[in-house]
């Protein structure tokens, strides 16, 4: 059976519930400021772009209560999404389905990344990014942070911004490109989803490099 020690326990409660603001504040500690986080949502789905935002918070003005977005609500994320766009500096950049399909899912998210950064209103001298990955091209020192969203308040706020803006792309696209439900489900491919493309076959916004949409 295995034992815990003391030491071992009081470790087990030191974990952070969720991200922080370590990485930001022990960078701005040696002077390297302002720091950004990006992060994407979208690259799993069959239809839409992949959309990537890129945040730099006010370490005086932190919302409440960032996390992973995954790991929050629809309406938790609205909430979040309003009080950052409110307190901190933003951008947004996205790689639609022809630049996934001609390049491949990765690249397309890496480059819409660093649009991201190259968007914001002042220059970051650290990127923090979500994953094992630095987009190429970066203006500045970018690190690569795994499960990023679950770590830094600055990514966390990135995957918000991020995941909210690509669902209001994806319910907007529904009154374009009706019968496929892509309000509903954003184009992820849910059983919903795979029937609508057997019945309409695909529109002009589905990946057709992703599998089953693609022809070998």
């Amino acid at each position: 059976m295995s034992r815990v020690t003391s030491s071992d326990s009081r470790l087990l409660f030191d974990l952070p519930e969720g991200p922080d603001f370590a990485m930001e504040s022990a960078a701005r500690a040696r002077g390297i400021w302002p720091v950004a986080g990006t992060d994407e949502a979208g690259r799993g789905p069959l239809a839409g772009p992949v959309v990537a935002a890129a945040v730099i918070l006010d370490p005086d003005n932190i919302p409440p209560g960032l996390h992973d977005s995954k790991q929050l609500s629809a309406a938790r994320r609205e909430a979040l999404f309003t009080l950052i766009m409110q307190s901190a500096f933003v951008s947004v950049a996205s790689s639609g389905s022809r630049r996934i399909d001609t390049t491949d899912i990765r690249k397309a998210s890496l480059d819409a990344m660093r649009r991201a950064v190259a968007g914001l209103e002042i220059a970051p001298n650290l990127v923090l990014t979500d994953g094992r990955d630095v987009p190429p091209g970066l203006a500045c020192e970018g690190r690569a942070v795994v499960k990023g969203d679950a770590l830094s308040v600055s990514i966390a706020a990135a995957s918000i911004v991020a995941k909210v803006t690509r669902d209001r792309m994806m319910a907007r696209a529904e009154a374009t490109f009706p019968g496929y439900g892509f309000a509903i489900h954003a184009g992820y491919a849910t059983e919903v989803h795979r029937k609508a493309i057997e019945t309409n076959g695909p529109c002009r916004l589905h990946r057709m490099s992703f599998r089953p949409l693609r022809q070998d």
